[in-house]
């Protein structure tokens, strides 16, 4: 039963890092660019309550080019 636990930490930790990677750079970028497709306050709901696939979207759809 140990073995399992230990498995289970080692999936998920690695998962649970790169979602608050993914969250805390997203939210930097969005409060930095001063363009974006649709209003701020959308995109913060979509970056922190959408999990990993949020900050995603927010990179391929949010950002407007300059």
């Amino acid at each position: 039963m140990e073995v399992l636990e230990n498995l289970n930490i080692a999936i998920i930790l690695p998962l649970i890092i790169l979602q608050l990677i993914l969250l805390i750079v997203a939210l930097i970028d969005l409060v930095k660019n001063e363009n974006t497709n649709g209003p701020k306050w959308v995109w913060v709901l979509v970056i922190v309550f959408i999990n990993i696939v949020g900050p995603i979207v927010y990179f391929v759809i949010g950002r407007r080019n300059q």
